[in-house]
């Protein structure tokens, strides 16, 4: 399951050792590239992945994030098989 992003920024985010939470609680890093906080997930992943299928690369709107266009993903090879 392959996601098209547009990345607009030119530069990283750094989280500062003061930023992390005091609360101990864990923070997430969006890897899907959807989240509307990125570097932090907002959980937006939830609604989208599981519509996804393997072999297709999906174009999400960045305000909707609504699926505006499948294809074929060029890059997608298909994983080999498990042992009976």
């Amino acid at each position: 399951m392959a996601r098209l992003i547009r990345n607009t920024h030119t530069g990283p985010h750094k989280i500062e050792p003061k930023d992390f939470p005091k609360d101990g609680k864990s923070l997430f890093i969006c890897m899907c590239g959807l989240s509307s906080r990125l570097p932090i997930c907002d959980g937006t992943h939830k609604t989208c992945v599981p519509q996804e299928k393997p072999g297709v690369l999906y174009e999400y709107d960045p305000g909707t994030k609504q699926v505006i266009r499948e294809m074929p993903d060029p890059g997608y090879t298909m994983p080999p098989s498990l042992p009976e």
